[in-house]
């Protein structure tokens, strides 16, 4: 019995350390805080930061370049390869040479046994914590493969100063990945593991080269280099002090952290040797922009078949970031101007509410309240919707979207996950197609990425889509998001159609500019591109788009400050189109003729032709555009012999010529008539021959009924005026005025009068000469 249980004991014994034996060795056997580290897809490094703890660690490499593995293991290690862990022949001389000298001047560590005693730190070098590393070196030989253990070795060794790891050395002493290290710079880093407290580069230099020329005599006796390389290598001079490690993406690289990917090796989408020249285009401007106190930019480039990001610049460069320099403007929500227009076009064009070319009021404006001004505070009277999109009207822009609807382009804009919306629609109201909301650079450029990649897809899935096409932009190269193989919906959140009309109409580069001096634009590549300019000239954006690529542009102060001159037109549209320079050319879209249909329109109005239309044109629209109206600005007037409007009433049949006539409402008339010469009012009544159908000569352009007037206090105390305006058809025309049937005064041709009536509701009663009256109430409202 006593002998069965002294077995028993010893079994148990055996046992437990055999369980500890199993469990011994801690995994993962490094839990160091680590550097996040960023590189382009090429693996070009981008961009490091820091560990925690101060120390440039990088995460693990999985593998060992070739010319170091076989450095290290000829300096260190010269039996790795074929030992259990633990080197019983190395220990044995390690001791007699320690016993001899009276003091430790040799370990007898195998790799293995250095990397166990890496990762537990700080255990004082005894006999004792030896037969522990020989121990979990064991173990470890028995965990991991011998090319992971010198991997874990080679990532987590001490290269002198704060660098840790072979590739955080690689970089920081020869400005190179491991894989590109020379024989010189493979044995140089060999050797400073075993002593990265003593020798490092920049210090006892003639040491550190006696220990590189030992191994590399030594890897040339072995027939691993031969006499050629030797003689090369011993010549190549030893590393300055340690180079800084490049930060060409650094607002990328804190994006990244944030997103989660702290102390993780990223893989980025970025083209490093494209975003650099992009880069140097952007510091160019810089220096042109700085000399307008305009100090911060940003550019986002996207490849459109994936929405991967090409090139990614979140501000301009500034050491001291006395300009907020550090902030990444591409992930700041700022004010749109009016870089959203294109996408209520589209939307108009997908509902079938307008045709490209469907004339759109652009006079004096006042809803509610709110009076949306022109950029440069004219007046067309009538302008086609797509020259007033890429001429970028701010009325025209308004009274559409009051046609389409507030409600509906909010919620289009949600669909297309606009973050920033998060207010209701009664709260941007009106001005959300003028910077009313916010948007960041990154979802804008995005959304035309989007688009872009819909028309692309569109002949692929067979006239269909897939909503998965409509996504947000990607940084990460394990994380592209590829294009889907075939369509799972009939309906885009914006169709071809649409999408096409609308680059199309961003193609033109008749916009008008040449004042501005910008050829650029009229030898522009395939590209449709806005432009775009927030209140107060705080932000100028400018989007191109190709079939290939979107690239977005901001440009203007961190701080909100605003500059004479800083608008989309004159800052972000020239560094655009700089940028554009550098992409090859490409063919253009598509036509999505399949939700397309050629009709016959007005030449005139743009509105689909009716039967009295004098000139007509046929062009593709889209396949909702057959909702729409026929021209209602034609109609038949009779005319006698001698030019003048008559009726049935004054005159018999075969006395009057009846003609097809373009004619606008009064308003829209007089200012449509100062910007086109060839207009031709309606010839006037024959005197004998006034009738109903003259009523319509005059309408009053401001203030519109009901309309609430504040008249402000000048500089100098006294009450201000307000100009009130009316047109009238006819040119050279009297008209007498009168508030609250008092009469005040009269207009001859141009009628403007400047009133201050007082506080209240009053009446404005206006007579021309032939007796024609219009009649308006508004209110003055209260000084106080």
């Amino acid at each position: 019995m006593y002998h069965l249980t002294k077995r028993n004991v010893l079994f148990i014994i055996l046992l437990l350390l055999g369980i500890w034996f199993l469990f011994c060795l801690p995994k993962p056997l490094f839990n160091d805080p680590l550097s996040t580290v960023m590189v382009d897809k090429n693996n070009v490094l981008l961009s490091a930061k820091i560990a925690d703890d101060g120390q440039w660690r990088f995460p693990t490499n999985d593998s060992v370049p070739e010319k170091f593995k076989i450095a290290i293991c000829y300096f260190e290690d010269e039996y790795f390869y074929r030992h259990p862990g633990v080197n019983p022949v190395s220990l044995f001389r390690a001791a007699k040479q320690n016993i001899k000298a009276g003091k430790i001047v040799s370990g007898g560590s195998t790799i293995t046994m250095q990397l166990i005693r890496l990762s537990r730190k700080r255990k004082k070098r005894t006999v004792y914590q030896k037969l522990i590393e020989c121990i979990l070196s064991v173990r470890a030989e028995i965990r991991y493969p011998k090319d992971n253990i010198l991997a874990l070795y080679a990532s987590n060794a001490p290269f002198g100063g704060n660098v840790v790891g072979l590739e955080a050395a690689a970089w920081r002493y020869f400005k190179q990945k491991p894989d590109n290290l020379s024989w010189a710079e493979a044995t140089t880093l060999a050797v400073l593991p075993n002593a990265p407290g003593l020798i490092y580069p920049g210090k006892n230099r003639n040491e550190l080269k006696r220990k590189r020329d030992f191994l590399l005599e030594k890897l040339k006796d072995k027939g691993i280099i031969d006499q050629f390389d030797y003689e090369l290598a011993i010549e190549e001079p030893l590393p300055e002090l340690p180079f800084a490690l490049p930060q060409e993406t650094l607002h990328l690289l804190n994006r990244a952290i944030k997103d989660g990917h702290k102390g993780e090796y990223i893989q980025t989408t970025i083209d490093f040797y494209f975003h650099k020249k992009i880069k140097q285009v952007v510091e160019r401007h810089h220096k042109q922009l700085k000399n307008n106190e305009i100090h911060n930019a940003a550019v986002l480039v996207l490849d459109v078949e994936t929405g991967n990001v090409i090139a990614y610049i979140g501000n301009t460069y500034n050491q001291d970031n006395t300009h907020e320099n550090r902030v990444d403007i591409i992930n700041a929500p700022r004010s749109t101007g009016s870089i959203l227009k294109p996408i209520l076009y589209a939307s108009m064009q997908m509902d079938g509410e307008i045709l490209p070319g469907t004339l759109v009021p652009d006079i004096p404006t006042q809803i509610a309240g709110y009076t949306p001004k022109n950029f440069d505070r004219t007046y067309d009277g009538a302008v086609a919707a797509d020259e007033a999109l890429y001429r970028s009207l701010n009325i025209p822009a308004v009274r559409m979207l009051r046609q389409y609807g507030i409600e509906k382009f909010h919620h289009k804009l949600k669909k297309l996950n606009f973050s920033t919306i998060t207010k209701s629609p009664d709260h941007y109201g009106l001005s959300i197609i003028l910077g009313g909301a916010e948007g960041t650079l990154w979802e804008i450029t995005g959304t035309y990425a989007s688009m872009a990649r819909t028309l692309n897809h569109f002949s692929d899935y067979n006239s269909a889509y897939n909503k998965q096409d409509f996504h947000h932009p990607n940084y990460i190269l394990n994380e592209t998001i590829q294009p889907a193989k075939k369509a799972n919906d009939d309906i885009g959140i914006l169709d071809a159609a649409s999408i096409w009309l609308c680059f199309e109409a961003l193609t033109n580069v008749d916009r008008q500019f040449q004042e501005t001096g910008w050829e650029n634009y009229n030898s522009a590549r395939n590209v449709a591109w806005k432009t775009g300019t927030s209140f107060g000239f705080r932000d100028a954006w400018a989007v191109g788009i190709t079939p290939k690529y979107v690239i977005g542009v901001w440009v203007g102060n961190a701080t909100g400050e605003g500059r004479p001159g800083l608008t989309g037109l004159n800052t972000a549209g020239p560094l655009m189109f700089d940028i554009i320079k550098l992409l090859p050319r490409n063919e253009w879209f598509d036509i999505s003729y399949d939700e397309l249909v050629k009709i016959p329109v007005c030449g005139l109005s743009g509105h689909r032709a009716s039967s009295i239309c004098n000139e007509i044109d046929s062009i593709y629209v889209h396949q909702s555009g057959l909702r729409t109206t026929n021209c209602p600005y034609h109609k038949i007037i009779h005319i006698d012999n001698d030019g003048y409007q008559v009726n049935s009433e004054c005159r018999d049949v075969y006395e009057m010529n009846h003609v097809s006539w373009f004619v606008l409402p009064p308003v829209q008339e007089w200012y449509y008539k100062i910007k086109h010469s060839d207009y031709n009012p309606l010839p006037p009544w024959a005197n004998d021959c006034i009738s109903n159908e003259a009523k319509n000569i005059m309408d009053i352009i401001y203030p519109k009924e009901l309309s609430q007037i504040y008249i402000p206090v000048d500089l100098d105390g006294t009450i201000g005026k307000t100009i009130f305006q009316v047109a009238h058809r006819k040119s050279g025309a009297t008209i007498y005025w009168h508030i609250d049937d008092e009469y005040i005064g009269n207009t001859y041709d141009i009628h403007e009068m400047a009133l201050n009536p007082q506080p209240g509701k009053h009446l404005l009663t206006l007579v021309d000469e032939n007796g024609e009256t219009l009649v308006q109430e508004f209110e003055i409202l209260s000084k106080n």
